[in-house]
């Protein structure tokens, strides 16, 4: 995120400057480059403009209001909810599906809950990928983890396995986006005695329209986000229209994370995606720091919408283990144990390994000299 304030630096080494009263110039201490106060006013005064047209850009709501839609009393009715009493997840399902444990942290202790408090999702993203298919892949993922106890996977069972729908926040905008660039090239100059550095500074201004579909925030603090990043990315062409029949069967995941919370996280996507662009503009330099800029909404709308996972839930000494599939795509993420006897020879066989190799270079280095003793 560009910053919203000017600090005033040499513009040829990047080094704090400061007023010499008796000179009435402005001085860098670093590399004595000495400037007019009037030339250093033309070449900050677009630097403040920019912090303050940031400043502003930020300061835009995004339509968070338009988000999501009111149930209809007969779709209400179909619907029923759970809570978890141990991690407090609330899920919700239809009317024909039972819940029966925590898809999170596998409590069976599920306490049935009156539907409310959620808004009707303006999309949803249906299920590609099969309950077989989530199976499978488990079963792959644990091939070719050496490190896995053999016991894991002999004894290994399955306890769960859910079609759960996850709520996103989809931030779309169209942007005006603009940014200021310090953009450095080096040359070098070789003499008998030393090298001397030459460094060429440019100021590269850039502007630009951009438009965004679909930045994807999820609602869910329950889901570890890392194992939803891994996952990523969802085919949202394939995406449609609402309709409460895609829950039947599955599990839905109750937000806890409102459209309106989840805009930091979109604003700070939108600015590094805008940013990044306009960096990629600016070629032919060996080094490009983005210095300031802004991001204004020309237009913006946030939708709602639900993207499907298939949670697998396993028991190892005690432990719960949960594994999550893209339910569109089939990306899959999860966290394994390890055996520590087979992590303890795998330690020593590196050493063994690695030992002589440092044995060698070191001997090398030291010309074979033997050691110091």
């Amino acid at each position: 995120m560009a910053d919203t304030s000017v600090s005033y630096k040499c513009p040829h080494c990047g080094a704090p400057i400061q007023f010499k009263p008796e000179a009435q110039t402005v001085t860098c201490d670093y590399c004595g480059t000495k400037f007019d106060v009037s030339v250093l006013e033309g070449l900050y005064a677009k630097k403040e403009q920019l912090a303050a047209e940031a400043d502003a850009a930020r300061q835009a709501k995004w339509q968070t209001e338009k988000a999501g839609n009111e149930w209809s009393d007969e779709e209400a009715a179909r619907l029923k909810g759970y809570t978890c009493s141990s991690c407090g997840a609330e899920i919700v399902c239809d009317d024909n599906t039972m819940a029966t444990e925590c898809c999170y942290c596998g409590n069976p202790t599920l306490i049935p809950s009156r539907f409310s408090g959620m808004l009707r999702p303006d999309f949803i993203i249906p299920f590609k990928k099969t309950k077989d298919e989530a199976v499978a892949a488990l079963k792959r993922f644990y091939k070719g983890h050496w490190l896995l106890p053999k016991a894991f996977t002999v004894n290994n069972r399955i306890e769960d396995v859910q079609p759960m729908y996850v709520p996103f926040w989809l931030f779309n905008a169209k942007v005006t986006a603009s940014a200021s660039f310090r953009a450095e090239d080096d040359s070098y100059l070789e003499t008998e005695h030393e090298r001397i550095v030459e460094t060429r500074v440019y100021q590269c201004d850039r502007t630009g329209q951009l438009t965004f579909n679909r930045i994807p925030v999820d609602g869910s603090k329950k889901i570890n986000d890392l194992y939803m990043e891994s996952i990523e990315p969802f085919d949202y062409s394939q995406i449609v229209p609402f309709n409460s029949a895609y829950f039947a069967g599955c599990l839905a995941d109750k937000y806890d994370v409102d459209a309106e919370a989840a805009v930091p996280r979109a604003d700070s996507r939108l600015e590094k995606s805008s940013f990044d662009l306009l960096r990629n503009t600016v070629v032919n330099h060996q080094r490009r720091t983005l210095e300031g800029g802004f991001v204004h909404k020309d237009e913006d709308s946030v939708e709602y919408a639900m993207a499907p996972v298939w949670i697998l839930t396993t028991r190892y000494q005690d432990k719960p283990y949960t594994f999550m599939m893209n339910g569109q795509t089939g990306r899959f993420v999860g966290s394994l144990p390890y055996d520590k006897v087979k992590s303890y020879w795998a330690f020593l066989i590196a050493m063994l390994v690695t030992l002589p190799v440092f044995y060698l270079i070191v001997h090398a280095i030291m010309g074979g000299k033997p050691w110091p003793i």
